[in-house]
């Protein structure tokens, strides 16, 4: 008779804690990708995941020529396993010496803590319908092996840790070639330490699928040797448990067929994946390595990657393209698009899912002249920065964002945008090498008196959307989670003018301004943000809409989205008339605004745009405008302090507080 292990029993460990816990509904309280640059003695890697009291994973990688190492919170510190290896679990003190309740520490291994490199840590907290880590004794019979991960899995990766022996995995995906929707194959496996296709035998998993409490390995040693210890790793497939609701999907292991085309399969998941983990398993020329990819070490739009191969220890590269989307991603490059091959992987859903109360989570303002290479810190991972330049005779402000492509190791290439021009996206050294916390200030800029505005997506705040004009009407899906109230598009590959839709100004869906000039609003019939021509725009809570116009939607161009609301505490978009008076504009804050962008709308007038990294103060107050190479402007009183938002003074010009003007604003606490 199989044995069953059950939670509580010397031969497993689970994570039987759950009964006590309280349900964790965000994908950024369960994932988290850290990057790090050793530092040759402990350093503590804080990225809001509780090992310490939940329990997981932490698997860490060099992105330099080093072997993978995975440390669990079952087997304890100290303890590591190679995923491009089958050697037995190895023992080193200075590897992961802590789990704590809010990420992990190493200590002064070089694998993992070189100053000479940088790094990457992916790590994964127990959590049912996400993931789980179990142990267990080996018995030489069949037996089933109990889980906490309340939901069937996708993915099971077991490896003996007493000895030497391949990691072999269970995936949902490894179907039979002519298999059906719906059909699975229990039968089948792959190595994550092998390149190697698809395998079959029978006494690895017994034939038997997992359930959504136990998984079954059969009399093969290399899964259930007597007496031997293993660990399994496990998996969740679109088992829903995330969200407000509960039912949000964070986690999908799912299977594709390659085309062989310049462009392959769109892969929908419903959500903007963060980390890829992906194989070929079906292969007619030859073997197919495991790639991990994700969006904090560069995973872009274009299908620019960084890749790590968890089968080996090679040095991080960038071989073929996987386009990321909102909804999923496109396999294009040949590594994982080829014809007739068949393809597994997991996808875990961006973060972060939870509404932000405070505007420091979510925006960070810098001024600074610091040397090139100088880390600056924002507490978070930037998503998106605006750099203006002070004092120089074209105080160009740049735009970059991850989704177009950023720089992870360096501080040249990479893409930009000016604000005060209509000009395409081109590439230069103006990028930050951008990481968990922050950025490094390039040569470029180095020694310049400058500014960065740093926001990161979040729902009801800010997001990013990338995608592909079709020169038709059309609805672009966003990840926002309410109705935009201010929409800033513009085409990254034609000379047009920068777009710009505010719910705080006029309701027509054939209106705009240009953030490149200082004019009103002006009307382009092709624009159709909503149907009937002329009629209310279209704006919901996963979609805005466009027309045919070049600008927005014109056919083959590249266009990038950046979309704000009303957050609660957070921000504000809002409009107000001018008095030519002392004016106070009240977003429900308590500490006032760190960030006011105006703009007036029925007449001609600059975006003037502070922040308090330069001063948001009851003296003069320095701003610099979007629309112009103009350098920044100190000696100037136009907005002051106000615990509410922010106050306008009645010496503003009518660019700012005309009587009887209309402006529309975007503020952040």
């Amino acid at each position: 008779m199989p044995l069953i292990a059950t939670r509580g029993a010397s031969s497993v460990q689970g994570f039987g804690q759950f009964a006590q816990a309280t349900a964790v509904n965000y994908i950024e309280d369960v994932f988290n990708t850290s990057l790090w640059t050793g530092n040759d003695t402990t350093q503590t890697i804080t990225n809001g995941i509780d090992l310490s009291t939940k329990g997981g994973l932490a698997w860490i990688k060099s992105r330099a020529a080093y072997g993978h190492i995975l440390s669990d919170t079952n087997r304890g510190t100290g303890k590591f396993l190679s995923s491009n290896t089958t050697d037995a679990q190895g023992t080193d003190a200075q590897d992961v010496t802590a789990f704590n309740t809010t990420g992990f520490t190493i200590g002064n291994n070089a694998r993992i803590n070189n100053p000479s490199f940088n790094y990457v840590g992916w790590t994964f907290r127990k959590q049912p319908k996400f993931f789980d880590v179990v142990t267990f004794t080996g018995t030489g019979s069949v037996q089933t092996i109990a889980h906490s991960l309340g939901s069937v899995p996708g993915c099971i990766m077991v490896k003996k840790t007493s000895g030497t022996g391949a990691w072999y995995i269970y995936h949902r995906g490894l179907v039979p070639t002519s298999a059906t929707a719906g059909t699975t194959a229990p039968e089948n496996y792959v190595t994550l330490n092998g390149a190697g296709s698809v395998q079959t035998l029978s006494t690895i998993w017994n034939n038997t699928d997992p359930t959504s409490t136990v998984f079954t390995v059969g009399s093969s040693a290399e899964v259930n040797a007597s007496g031997a210890s293993f660990v399994a790793y496990i998996f969740a497939h679109n088992a829903g448990g995330f969200g407000l609701t509960g039912t949000d999907n964070v986690i999908t292991c799912g299977n594709y067929r390659g085309l062989g085309s310049p462009t392959g399969p769109v892969i929908n998941l419903g959500f903007e994946p963060q980390w890829l983990l992906v194989k070929g398993v079906k292969d007619i020329s030859g073997d197919e390595n495991w790639y991990i990819v994700d969006n904090m070490r560069g995973w872009d739009v274009d299908g620019n990657k960084k890749d790590l191969s968890p089968n080996t220890s090679t040095a991080e590269t960038d071989s073929g393209s996987i386009k990321l989307t909102s909804t999923g991603f496109q396999p294009n490059g040949n590594e994982f698009n080829e014809n007739l091959v068949g393809y597994i992987y997991i996808a875990i859903r961006r973060g972060p899912m939870k509404v932000p109360t405070t505007g420091t989570s979510v925006f960070s303002p810098i001024a600074s002249s610091a040397s090139a290479g100088t880390q600056l810190t924002t507490n978070f991972p930037v998503d998106l920065q605006m750099y203006g330049i002070l004092n120089g005779d074209a105080a160009n402000i740049t735009t970059n964002d991850r989704l177009r492509g950023v720089s992870t190791t360096t501080t040249a290439g990479g893409n930009f945008i000016v604000t005060s021009s209509n000009a395409a996206e081109t590439g230069g050294s103006y990028t930050r090498n951008f990481g968990s916390t922050g950025f490094v200030m390039p040569v470029a800029i180095g020694d310049t008196p400058g500014v960065f505005w740093n926001f990161r997506r979040a729902p009801s705040f800010f997001d990013v959307v990338c995608y592909t004009g079709t020169g038709s009407a059309r609805t672009v899906t966003h990840s926002l989670g309410v109705v935009p109230e201010l929409i800033i598009v513009k085409s990254r590959t034609q000379a047009v003018s920068w777009i710009v839709w505010s719910k705080s100004g006029t309701q027509r869906n054939d209106n705009f301004i240009a953030l490149n000039g200082a004019g009103t609003y002006g009307s382009e019939s092709d624009l159709n943000w909503g149907t009937p021509a002329g009629g209310t725009p279209n704006m919901t809570s996963t979609i805005f809409s466009v027309g045919d116009y070049i600008g927005t939607n014109g056919s083959g161009q590249n266009l990038v989205a950046y979309l704000f609301a009303t957050c609660a505490g957070v921000s504000k978009v809002g409009s107000y008339t001018g008095t030519a008076t002392t004016l106070q504009i009240d977003c429900g804050f308590t500490a006032g605004a760190r960030f006011v962008l105006i703009k007036r709308t029925n007449s001609t007038g600059a975006w003037y745009v502070w922040d308090t990294a330069r001063g948001i103060i009851s003296g003069n107050d320095p701003y610099l405008l979007l629309n112009s190479t103009a350098a920044e402007v100190t000696n100037t009183d136009y907005i002051d302090t106000y615990s509410a938002g922010f106050e306008i003074s009645s010496t503003a010009p009518a660019a700012i507080n005309a009587n009887g003007g209309t402006y529309i604003f975007l503020a952040i606490a």
